[in-house]
């Protein structure tokens, strides 16, 4: 396996389990050396704290690419999380043209809605650079929330196959990329995740845990990179992320204290045998 260097853009809460703190280990793990271009610096995530601090970045990430640049610094992939604001995807656009390769794989997970409704904070504006960034993606990794965001199709609670065609076909539209479209569940007992890719549609699923951690939607996306560029096939890729995270879940659900995120550490090695 050659050694890859990655790029992973989003931000980090010191405490939460998610973001950052999520993607380096994980990726490491995976053995690709991992970079980071933080987004923002908070004291935890947003979900369920209060009176956390937030630091803005965007305005560092010019001098980061500037330098990076004149050290000749590229990347043989990049992995972009929770950006936050439309300015902060105009530059990741920038970073990917200038210190990319030819070759470069360019992963988005367009981290701004679930649940039906966008983020706080977040607005149309918002949407509308985050459609631009997905297009220049290589593959995008939305939820069906975002993916109805993405594409103004209508968001549903409960849908069938012909649904979810509907969102394919329609993220598909502007751009030939990979698309895996995650939280696709067609019964109460299971969810999956589906990857489309030429035209081809492939669906793994899997258990359904009824109570869910914070973070999980990170460690789904790191593990996918991780896996992807060491080599794995989108949809094998797909499949070990989805596995991982649901050990991940497992190994949270006896603790109620730990509510505000997934033990990922602990099985860490469940993750690295997969790779092998």
């Amino acid at each position: 396996m050659s050694y890859k260097r990655i790029l992973t853009i989003q931000d980090i809460s010191c405490l939460g389990q998610c973001s950052l703190t999520v993607a380096l280990p994980i990726l490491s793990a995976c053995g690709l050396e991992t970079c980071v271009l933080p987004s923002a610096v908070l004291s935890t995530h947003t979900g369920g704290f209060s009176g956390y601090t937030f630091t803005d970045l965007t305005e560092d990430m010019p001098a980061i690419q500037k330098h990076w640049e004149k050290e000749n610094i590229k990347f043989d992939a990049f992995y972009t999380g929770y950006l936050g604001s439309a300015k902060q995807i105009e530059y990741v656009k920038n970073i990917f043209s200038a210190t990319g390769n030819s070759d470069s794989v360019k992963i988005v997970d367009p981290a701004m809605a679930d649940n039906g409704n966008l983020y706080y904070g977040f607005d149309n504006a918002f949407v509308d650079e985050m459609k631009i960034l997905c297009d220049a993606a290589d593959i995008i990794l939305p939820n069906i929330t975002e993916a109805c965001f993405l594409t103004g199709c209508q968001y549903k609670d409960t849908y069938d196959e012909a649904y979810i065609d509907e969102l394919l076909n329609a993220l598909n539209k502007n751009s030939e990329k990979t698309i895996i479209l995650t939280g696709v569940s067609y019964s109460p007992e299971s969810t999956g995740v589906i990857v489309y890719k030429n035209g081809k549609k492939e669906y793994y699923s899997h258990k359904k845990i009824k109570n869910g951690c914070h973070g999980t939607g990170d460690i789904f996306a790191s593990a996918f990179a991780g896996a992807f560029i060491r080599g794995k096939s989108e949809y094998d890729a797909a499949k070990i992320a989805a596995d991982y995270t649901v050990a991940c879940i497992e190994e949270t659900q006896s603790d109620e204290s730990h509510w505000y995120g997934a033990k990922f550490e602990p099985v860490l090695g469940k993750l690295i045998e997969s790779l092998n």
